[in-house]
């Protein structure tokens, strides 16, 4: 009969993936308002650059804090609560920081605020996950495209971001943050609420002991470079992280509602979705920094002598590399196991920064090199959350995606330290440039981190586990 075609349902799916995206959005785009707007946040609120790269650290920390969080609230019936309260906070705090572009307090407790959009992504894909879980097929083509979007955003947004301070400011670029945020806002309709879901403890002391150790380690990693590595500051964050960060461990194993089920590392898809994760975060890191600093660099330092928005631009070659890498994991899958899907992605990383290394005086060979890399990034970051989800039981996938999303961000802060001490060691005494074999060194110590890519998700994924994951057993 004519009402049994199943056509409301398609597009009220349709209407959910689009509302699911700019929510992602939402994260990458707080990403994106942080780096290509240093210089000029510097200048605005008269303060130095050390100072300025404070608005990306707050925002990191306070994203670390509240991922899991968010992540764990995700597997419960609160998760349009908990997406509602991070939206908010984030419009609320491009709103203050457009009002505080003068005012650098004022700014910096904006881009705290802004912080918990950054923790948005894992709960999309957690709720995408759920919502076509009766379709298996659909829901993996969901779950990639929102990873994707997440990791090729921050690269579309560079560009945006700085043509938009370029002509309206720093001010402008954050309201239109917040009108983003509030059209996600509107969005938020396409988020179920799923009464069957129990409305499950959220572990408060395993959070608070959570957030200290990874603060410690990210001011460990940020601020190093000022304090100096060996400083007392830097030695006190470094053993805080260690010791508390084994003491969080250890509770974790034995508290009834934790916050991350450690246990899940025994699986190995997860395990090589963590650490993977963690080492592309910081060969990510190392080659979009050491990518912009050298487009930005004198002639004669061996940089290209461009503009910021130049530095920007570059950007989008990765984004895009990104976007395609959907179609290219889909056609890999075909012909190629998927165990080796990620090494495959590590070996694609390895080629880009070979040609970072030897067409780096180019910008056509710099577009490509991005190119490439963001096919290899964007491999990356949507077959990873892609194996949580099918390895992983639907109360977990939460908390199991916001933990992999931390390993993100802790791998952006080594891969921030690893930059700093190879261009540091090239640096000529006196000249705030390195010279031109700093970039060389730099290219080579990314080849070696994708190299250990490859290496460890091909060991890491060599065999599946049959069992059921910590999450669906009984």
């Amino acid at each position: 009969m004519r009402h049994t075609v199943p056509v409301s349902p398609a597009r009220g799916d349709r209407w959910r993936v689009a509302g699911l995206l700019l929510i992602t959005l939402v994260g990458a785009l707080v990403s994106s308002l942080g780096a290509p707007l240093m210089p000029a946040i510097a200048h605005s609120t008269q303060v130095s650059l050390a100072t300025a790269q404070w608005t990306l650290t707050i925002t990191v920390l306070v994203a670390v804090a509240i991922t899991p969080v968010m992540g764990r609230l995700g597997d419960t019936r609160h998760r349009r609560i908990a997406v509602l309260v991070a939206l908010t906070l984030v419009a609320i705090g491009s709103v203050v920081a457009a009002l505080g572009t003068s005012n650098f307090p004022v700014l910096l407790i904006g881009r705290a605020l802004q912080g918990a959009g950054q923790g948005l992504a894992p709960m999309t894909i957690a709720v995408a996950s759920d919502t076509f879980s009766g379709d298996p097929d659909q829901r993996k083509r969901v779950v990639a495209i929102l990873s994707i979007v997440n990791a090729a955003g921050v690269g579309l947004g560079y560009p945006l971001t700085g043509v938009l301070a370029q002509g309206a400011g720093i001010s402008g670029a954050y309201w239109f943050g917040a009108a983003v945020t509030v059209a996600a806002l509107l969005a938020l309709a396409v988020v179920p609420a799923p009464r069957t879901r129990p409305a499950s403890a959220i572990d408060v002391p395993g959070a608070v002991l959570f957030v200290l150790p990874v603060t410690a380690l990210i001011l460990a990693t940020s601020e190093g470079g000022n304090w100096g590595w060996t400083s007392p500051a830097s030695l006190t964050a470094g053993c805080t992280a260690l010791l508390v960060g084994a003491a969080w461990a250890w509770y974790e194993t034995r508290t009834e509602h934790p916050l991350v089920d450690l246990r899940q590392l025994r699986v190995r898809p997860v395990l090589s979705a963590h650490v993977t994760v963690l080492l592309a975060g910081i060969g990510m890191y190392l080659l979009l920094s050491v990518s912009t600093r050298m487009i930005q660099a004198p002639s004669t330092t061996g940089g290209l002598d461009k503009s910021a928005v130049v530095a920007g631009l570059l950007m989008l070659p990765q984004a895009l590399g990104s976007l395609a890498a959907g179609w290219i994991t889909r056609r890999l899958g075909m012909w190629l196991p998927a165990r080796w899907t990620l090494p495959l992605a590590g070996v694609v990383m390895m080629s880009a920064m070979a040609l970072f290394a030897l067409w780096r005086h180019s910008l056509p060979g710099l577009v490509a090199a991005m190119l490439l890399a963001g096919i290899g990034i964007g491999i990356i970051f949507s077959t990873a959350p892609a194996l949580i989800v099918e390895n992983t039981g639907s109360d977990q996938r939460g908390s199991a995606l916001g933990f992999n999303q931390v390993f993100r961000y802790v791998g952006y802060g080594f891969g921030s330290v690893l930059t700093a001490v190879v261009l540091e060691s090239r640096t000529p005494h006196g000249s705030p440039y390195p010279d031109d074999s700093g970039y060389v060194v730099a290219a080579l110590a990314g080849v070696a981190i994708w190299l250990l890519v490859a290496v460890v998700s091909g060991v890491t994924g060599l065999r599946r586990p049959v069992q059921a994951s910590p999450g669906e057993r009984t």
